[in-house]
């Protein structure tokens, strides 16, 4: 299994990072075309990221310090419904908010596809939460 972790600065207090991990309005701005979220432990995550449907449970909540989130894809042999980890953690800074993120137990076939996916994700929701629309999601594989 492998394992993707960064970090990115935010111009954006805690709270308002943490609404677009939380919200489905907000995530699908920066991630994804639909989102059901239930934030609660336990509560489903499901988004539709460029076809892929993205289909976990929320497995931690600590409002505007940390998400903990399982994620697989459902229909998925390799990557099945919650088989990974996706941690984010947000922390305080003078400018904002830095914005940890590690997901863990990512199948090596799909390791380098989440850590390009991540990496262009991470800059969408810097701009949404920051007041800038990130425009159309032109991500390719």
């Amino acid at each position: 299994m492998a394992e993707f972790a960064t970090s990115i600065d935010i111009e954006a207090p805690p709270e308002v990072v943490f609404a677009y991990l939380v919200d489905a309005e907000r995530m699908v701005a920066w991630m994804g075309n639909r989102a059901d979220l239930e934030p609660v432990p336990g509560g489903q995550f499901a988004v539709d990221v460029r076809g892929a449907p993205i289909r976990g449970r929320y497995l931690e909540i600590d409002p505007p310090r940390r998400v903990v989130v399982s994620w697989g894809i459902a229909g998925s042999d390799d990557f099945p419904i919650g088989a990974s980890r996706v941690e984010f953690t947000l922390t305080p800074i003078p400018t904002g908010t830095s914005l940890s993120l590690v997901h863990t137990d990512l199948p090596e076939t799909r390791a380098r596809g989440h850590s390009v996916g991540w990496t262009h994700y991470l800059a969408r929701v810097r701009l949404a939460a920051t007041g800038v629309d990130p425009g159309e999601d032109t991500l390719t594989l």
